[in-house]
């Protein structure tokens, strides 16, 4: 009897859909993710830190956290650039499962915007009635932020020229004119993911020199809680979707992407201008009307 290898089943397979292969690396990501929730909490709260091994098990955490998932996106790279697996009515689930994410994402944020819009609206007595509450001294919306601001929204009209270039690229040349079109859309695709990239860590930077000058922390009351919970959190999705373009660009040097298979970039493209809008949100009601 004939023994039937994985390259004749994937050749001989009669729909359009990728049969998953099973992998460590998602049980691995999650226990580790446990592991960091776990002991960075206890951590925290000091819980008889004294005679724990928390900052030496801690790393670890992080460390397993990092290969599993770096390897998981390494499997799905090869899945679909050299294994050919993700076909249309693969990308089409991946773009549909990636919505749901963002949905995901818009919740998470609406209920930080929920609990600082139940505070300033409503302030308690134990905060003086008033919004921004007593003995804050906030943030002036019209300098670092406003910069900020411009920032962000430069780099999505960067990021959006990068989508234009590659959605635009021919691969089939016929013509010297069509090479020469290909080979300036490949080098726009290039300059555009470089310069999001460089306006995302600038964006990054000022944030953190705003914290480092704040007047007040997120200790300080509901204000303080609120207004780190929420730029801090959105800091955190520039700094993911930063390293998601970092990817990106650097698998578009490689030839990993096409005019029909970008999936992986579109889909960095979505995150950060989810990213853009929260931003306006954020600098709109907690910076300008919550000071």
């Amino acid at each position: 009897m004939s023994t039937i290898t994985h390259s004749s089943r994937i050749n001989n397979q009669q729909h359009p859909f990728h049969l998953v292969k099973p992998s460590p690396w998602p049980i691995l990501v999650a226990f580790s993710l446990v592991n960091c929730l776990l002991f960075s909490v206890l951590w925290i709260h000091e819980y008889n830190i004294s005679s724990c091994l928390f900052l030496k098990v801690l790393p670890f955490g992080f460390l397993w956290f990092f290969f599993g998932f770096i390897s998981w996106l390494w499997d799905i790279i090869i899945e679909a650039t050299f294994e050919g697996h993700h076909t249309f009515a693969v990308q089409k689930g991946l773009r549909l499962g990636f919505v749901l994410f963002i949905v995901s994402e818009i919740i998470f944020f609406f209920s930080f915007f929920w609990a600082f819009f139940h505070s300033s609206v409503s302030p308690s007595i134990w905060i003086g009635a008033v919004w921004p509450p007593l003995g804050i001294q906030t943030i002036y919306p019209w300098g670092l932020p406003l910069l900020n601001t411009a920032i962000l929204l430069s780099s999505g009209v960067t990021v959006t020229w990068a989508h234009k270039a590659i959605a635009t690229r021919r691969y089939t040349n016929v013509t010297e004119t069509d090479k020469r079109n290909a080979y300036n859309a490949r080098a726009e695709v290039i300059k555009a993911l470089t310069a999001t990239i460089l306006l995302g860590a600038f964006f990054t930077s000022i944030q953190l020199f705003e914290y480092q000058h704040s007047a007040f922390a997120i200790n300080d009351g509901i204000y303080g809680s609120v207004f780190f919970m929420l730029t801090g959190f959105h800091g955190f999705h520039v700094l993911v979707g930063t390293i998601f373009l970092v990817v990106c660009l650097f698998r578009h040097l490689a030839y990993h992407f096409t005019r029909d298979h970008h999936l992986g970039l579109e889909i960095a493209i979505w995150y950060w201008h989810f990213v853009d809008v929260v931003w306006i949100f954020l600098f709109i009601f907690v910076y300008v009307w919550g000071s």
